[in-house]
């Protein structure tokens, strides 16, 4: 018999609100947290937008010995895994070390704290530049610092990936409970507002350059071109579902179904792989696409990703067959991040019975989707289904569904 996952407990940092509640509140009525950039000067730059988490004091929920050594994208990890495990009811220290495990992903690593040390060796010289260079700007890093900090010496890694890697990573947590490991601390938080990070994604020409925080990021609009970025994200403690029950846990949803595919080379004519990622997933979750009740989409916010999108969505569930919806549009994409903020969403969608909107966007009626926008929408939310796309042609999608 295959070992069922439960999502236990969720840790949140968001553009739109610090922490599970805060972000819940904002995204549930439609609060945006796209402004201009506030974490460097971005005026000479031709995107100038981002999501930032706001609030954030990282002296507030650290010892300060940590401050020094980690990446602010690193603190937020940090202060999201403690919540996420206080979520859950778990004490780290009570656990055996090895029936605990962490698995992220990352698009960037601690950019911020790399170029400030990069800043130092060329202005100052090497004995100016931290010893924590050596690991604060690694992609593991955040992986590393959670299993440290809660002495986790079980099954851990990380996904070097952008969009479609916090599901990827996911899925890997529920490998490695399936083969014996209890409890996996996984999911992702990115961030990469500075002018290092911010000029690497610009090279990808998605970027928007609209100042207009209300019609930046408009995915399935016809106006759309291109998404602001972002930075935060979500973790999530997954446990066997069994074990979960046993100890009265509160079980937000299982990870039922889970599938990767790749798109064909540029040029060939192929059919992108985004389709058969749905198709695959479902398959494994048992679960027919009349049984959906929502899909949390990728919305990439370029024309001709967002038709690849739509054409996916009307061959598998037909034309408006089925309620969507992109409450990025709200925070910005996170990268390795998004992906596990939409699933912590979906999961309070289920467990209030309310799909939240995608802001700003105005539909456009030839893509034939069922997008909610403008109001959230109430349903019942048994099953949700999870995209995301990473830049090169990746796709992950997710399915979810409610407990009992």
């Amino acid at each position: 018999m295959t070992t069922s996952v439960a999502v236990t407990g969720l840790g949140v940092a968001s553009p739109n609100g610090l922490g599970t509640q805060d972000f819940w509140a904002a995204t549930r009525i439609g609060k945006s947290g796209i402004g201009p950039v506030t974490r460097f000067d971005a005026s000479s730059y031709p995107a100038t937008l981002a999501g930032e988490v706001p609030g954030f004091d990282a002296a507030a929920h650290l010892p300060s010995r940590l401050i020094p050594q980690t990446d602010h994208m690193t603190r937020m990890a940090l202060v999201a895994a403690d919540w996420a495990l206080a979520d859950a009811g778990i004490t780290p220290g009570e656990q055996p070390a090895f029936d605990m495990g962490v698995i992220t992903a990352s698009s960037s690593g601690g950019f911020e704290f790399g170029q400030n040390e990069l800043r130092k060796l060329w202005s100052q010289g090497s004995q100016y530049v931290s010893a924590y260079q050596s690991f604060a700007w690694f992609y593991a890093v955040n992986s590393g610092q959670i299993s440290i900090r809660n002495g986790m010496k079980g099954p851990s890694g990380v996904l070097v990936s952008d969009q479609a890697g916090g599901l990827d990573a996911l899925a890997q947590a529920r490998r490695q409970i399936r083969k014996g490991t209890p409890l996996i601390v996984s999911g992702a938080v990115d961030a990469s507002i500075c002018p290092w990070g911010w000029a690497a994604q610009l090279t990808s020409g998605r970027l928007s350059t609209s100042d207009n925080p209300d019609r930046a990021y408009v995915p399935f609009d016809a106006a759309a071109s291109g998404h602001v970025p972002g930075e935060g994200g979500a973790l999530l403690v997954m446990e066997d579902t069994a074990a979960a029950r046993a100890r009265g846990a509160r079980i937000y949803g299982e990870l039922v179904g889970y599938a990767a595919t790749f798109d064909p080379k540029p040029g060939t004519g192929g059919e992108p792989g985004l389709r058969r990622a749905i198709e695959l997933a479902l398959s494994e979750a048992e679960c027919a696409p009349e049984d959906v009740d929502v899909v949390f989409a990728d919305a990439a916010g370029t024309v001709e990703l967002d038709r690849a999108e739509a054409d996916a969505l009307r061959a598998v569930f037909g034309a408006r067959g089925v309620p969507v919806t992109a409450p990025k549009t709200m925070t910005g994409r996170l990268y390795s991040g998004a992906a596990p903020l939409d699933v912590a969403a979906a999961l309070l969608a289920m467990d209030e019975g309310l799909i939240p909107p995608t802001v700003h966007t105005d539909p456009d009626p030839a893509y034939d989707l069922d997008l909610v926008v403008g109001q959230p929408r109430t349903a019942e939310v048994r099953t949700a289904l999870v995209l995301a796309r990473g830049h090169g042609g990746f796709n992950s999608a997710v399915v979810l569904r409610a407990d009992g």
